[in-house]
């Protein structure tokens, strides 16, 4: 059995750039302790977009470019990159079918026991990325860690957190 931990956009963007708030800068210390103390399978999400972002339907509901593959907003943070072991799994929508797929690989591989997700935005692209995963392998208990996670604002933050409560995802506060 192993567990699993998925880092959702931990990007320069997301935390001190275009996009960036206080609340992600405060989070990395314990993202980055997170990581260091996890035993099992750690596995990076990159939100990545490409120049064309402004004509997305994405980029013309939030016209703030970002992550642009290639930028050093789209890069991970540096002291979190230095951690990773695998690929990360870049994604040019809020959730990924993909990160789906290789949870269900890595499962018949050898059975996953948990899944704990942190990372950023807690109320666009951790609660997509939960539920997918909450989709592709229904039996396996998923957390999400609050204390490594933030969002577009506290309060769209508390109210992905409740939601995730409500779909069955255990909320280490």
């Amino acid at each position: 059995m192993q567990d699993v931990l998925i880092v959702v956009d931990m990007q320069n963007d997301f935390i001190d750039g275009a996009l960036g708030t206080a609340e992600a800068v405060a989070i990395v210390p314990n993202v980055k302790k997170k990581i260091e103390e996890f035993k099992g399978t750690v596995l990076f999400t990159r939100d990545t977009h490409e120049s064309w972002y402004l004509e997305t339907q994405e980029g013309k509901n939030l016209p703030v470019p970002h992550c642009i593959r290639g930028s050093e907003g789209w890069q991970i943070r540096p002291e979190l990159d230095a951690l990773r072991t695998t690929e990360a799994i870049d994604k040019e929508t809020f959730g990924s079918s993909e990160l789906g797929g290789l949870l269900c690989q890595l499962n018949e591989d050898e059975p996953i026991s948990s899944l704990t997700f942190i990372g950023l935005c807690t109320d666009i692209c951790v609660i997509s990325n939960v539920m997918i995963a909450k989709a592709f392998l229904p039996e396996v208990p998923i957390f999400v860690d609050a204390n490594c996670c933030a969002g577009v604002s506290v309060a769209t933050h508390e109210n992905a957190l409740k939601a995730m409560e409500v779909c069955q995802v255990k909320v280490i506060r």
